[in-house]
């Protein structure tokens, strides 16, 4: 782990090299492949001053630039510690992954005989601004919006409880990984292809394409965490 947050920025190229009309936009790509490439460990404190100094901008472009961050789930507020480098664990994240598998199918199995074509619709018009957004700060809320209106059917309060609760925590590292991948919007393939099967009563087809959708997911986003936890021990030993 780096000594400190200065030490940590000077290893990245251009990181001085701020200009007033822009400084917010560079303070963001800077800090953001600092926290991706892992120089940046989870939960290293980002306090403005001493952003500020290193950047050499006033702490107003560092500001906006943590919120930005904050939007994409790669930085936290603490109460009592100001922003942090948001941690994402790959065992809460292989958790919540394996949770969602086994109860959303489950969910969508009941509701697919059950939904009516007001749910249909939902669902489409949800897909279609998830098409549309580009602030990653709202993907998450939308990717839980279109999967419950395709569960919402089930008639099982309980078991909708416990999909939506997994849901909502799915949603930093959802964000978390769109900002790995350099994307601002989610795939919609596996949605749509989802949303199909189920119009079209596919039970069975419908619940084993979002399984697999759901395990892609974690696998990726556990693949991505535990690459960028070695390139973190490599920078260290360096």
């Amino acid at each position: 782990m780096p000594d400190d947050l200065t030490s940590a920025l000077a290893r990245l190229p251009g990181a001085d090299k701020a200009r007033p009309a822009t400084a917010a936009s560079h303070v963001e790509a800077v800090l953001r492949k600092a926290i991706l490439s892992g120089a940046l460990a989870g939960g290293t404190p980002l306090r403005q001053e001493a952003l500020a100094s290193a950047f050499g901008v006033s702490r107003m472009p560092i500001r906006e630039a943590l919120t930005r961050l904050e939007a994409q789930a790669l930085v936290s507020h603490l109460p009592n510690r100001g922003a942090v480098v948001a941690e994402i664990s790959a065992a809460d994240a292989a958790d919540v992954t394996a949770i969602r598998a086994a109860l959303e199918p489950a969910a969508l199995r009941l509701s697919v005989p059950r939904l009516r074509q007001a749910d249909l619709d939902t669902a489409a018009a949800v897909i279609e601004e998830i098409d549309r957004e580009t602030d990653p700060g709202r993907m998450g809320e939308l990717n839980r919006r279109f999967h419950m209106a395709l569960y919402g059917a089930a008639g099982q309060p309980r078991l909708l409880a416990l999909v939506e609760r997994h849901l909502v925590a799915a949603d930093a590292p959802l964000r978390f990984q769109l900002a790995a991948l350099g994307r601002a919007a989610m795939s919609n393939e596996d949605h749509w292809a989802i949303w199909a099967a189920a119009r079209e009563g596919r039970t069975d087809e419908a619940c084993a394409i979002l399984e697999r959708h759901i395990r892609h997911g974690g696998e990726d986003l556990a693949a991505f965490l535990a690459e960028r936890v070695r390139g973190a021990n490599e920078s260290n030993a360096a």
